[in-house]
């Protein structure tokens, strides 16, 4: 009887832990709780971005946002299941050490591993003049999403005309040297986010944040788990 007390004690503690480790500042959710069938891929929890590395920060592949994001991105899911696509998202919520990464990263001109990739018309000693990289970001915030259209079918990415987080001048929403249909493409993912409540940012088609954000003048940093 007391080892089964002393088990049952254990399981208890680690329960606790367990929800410790899991819950939200207030006004946060884990976005797959709301959209069962939201795609997510947080590049950042890869090797697969412009920095080569996992960023610190990130210690699972979960998406995190505030609540009234995730609630207006529900709608755009639906309208674009109706038309037989569905959303594909790279990153939300950012903690602010993820961003302090991105500065010792840009501050090391020598490390340009995957400059041919996303950066290759920008030199890197550049990358804060032409506002590529930042000691803020509104994804700090919780109500800022990086995020494409797939192929509901295939799940294939639409093609946009350039890659995510590709840093120049094709990324520009309204850049004009693509071709027709990559144009609308772009102009579908415009359209609906900003329907339900969105604003972009002109120069990343893949980037936009919640009018009205909950969260306007506060920058978090707890992780991403």
């Amino acid at each position: 009887m007391k080892y089964i007390k002393v088990f049952s004690l254990c399981l208890l503690v680690l329960s606790i832990l367990s929800y410790n480790q899991n819950k939200l500042p207030d006004g946060f959710v884990y976005a797959k709780s709301m959209i069962k069938d939201l795609d997510v891929e947080l590049r950042y929890y890869s090797t697969n971005n412009f920095v080569g590395d996992t960023i610190t920060g990130y210690k699972s592949n979960r998406l995190i946002l505030t609540e009234p994001t995730v609630e207006a991105l529900q709608n755009v899911q639906n309208e674009l299941q109706n038309l037989g696509y569905c959303l594909k998202v790279f990153d939300g919520y950012r903690p602010q050490r993820a961003v302090n990464h991105f500065i010792r990263w840009a501050k090391d001109l020598n490390d340009t591993i995957n400059k041919s990739r996303f950066y290759p018309e920008v030199e890197k000693r550049h990358l804060f003049k032409e506002e590529y990289i930042a000691t803020r970001s509104g994804h700090s915030r919780g109500s800022t999403i990086d995020l494409t259209i797939i192929d509901g079918n295939t799940e294939e990415e639409l093609d946009m005309g350039s890659a995510y987080d590709f840093f120049g001048e094709q990324s520009w929403v309204n850049y004009q040297n693509i071709s027709e249909t990559q144009k609308q493409n772009r102009q579908l993912l415009q359209r609906v986010m900003l329907k339900y409540g969105f604003r972009n940012y002109s120069k990343e088609w893949w980037h936009f944040t919640l009018r009205g954000e909950p969260f306007p003048k506060t920058y978090f940093d707890f992780e991403v788990e």
